[in-house]
């Protein structure tokens, strides 16, 4: 397993508090989070039991997914569905994203 999944699944459960608050203001787009989050961890879970250019794909829908994610947050911030976005949150987000790069990096060589 990669060490990355456990950060994945963590960041899964850190959600759920900003989810609640996002789906009171816009369904939408606590779904769209939701969905988004999920895609990161069940992509890369696919990912690492796959080979070849279905693991690089895996991987790399993994990344666009946490992208998206990221990205919802920020939207949510902006609407002040949210009021700022932790510190810590962030850190996670940037630590997976920066993993999925290396890792759809790695196998494109």
């Amino acid at each position: 397993m990669l060490k990355i999944y456990p950060v994945v699944i963590e960041f899964v459960g850190t959600l759920r508090p900003l989810l609640a608050q996002i789906e009171r203001r816009d369904r939408d787009l606590g779904r769209q989070l939701r969905r988004a989050a999920s895609s990161v961890a069940l992509n890369l879970g696919e990912g690492m039991y796959s080979r070849g250019e279905l693991r690089t794909a895996r991987y790399h829908t993994a990344l666009g997914s946490m992208r998206e994610s990221l990205s919802c947050l920020e939207v949510a911030q902006a609407f002040g569905y949210v009021r700022t976005l932790d510190e810590s949150l962030l850190a996670q987000v940037n630590r997976i994203i920066g993993t999925l790069v290396r890792l759809v990096e790695g196998h494109h060589k």
